[in-house]
């Protein structure tokens, strides 16, 4: 799932006052099932794959409009890119 930031600026319906004033002990926990021995034998780690550098040519307003986006502006445009190559793989 693709999280766009449109949906980040939707109002959560989550009570977040009610969810920080909680302990520990308040939290129903018995829908989660305890993690044993036999669990973390077979845990596997997965990694995520690492990025290629590479040098690629954009329009010169297109870049501009992805570093006014601040810190991060290269894992968004990786995010567009990503977005893209799955909505059109066949």
């Amino acid at each position: 799932m693709t999280v766009k930031k449109r949906d980040l600026k939707k109002q959560s319906l989550t009570d977040w006052k009610r969810i920080d004033s909680m302990r520990d002990e308040d939290i129903d926990l018995s829908d989660i099932p305890e993690l044993d021995d036999n669990f973390f034998k077979n845990a596997e780690l997965v990694l995520p794959k690492p990025k290629v550098v590479v040098t690629l040519r954009v329009d010169a307003d297109v870049m501009e409009w992805f570093r006014t986006k601040g810190k991060g502006y290269q894992t968004i445009m990786n995010a567009v890119l990503k977005g893209w190559v799955e909505q059109h793989r066949t």
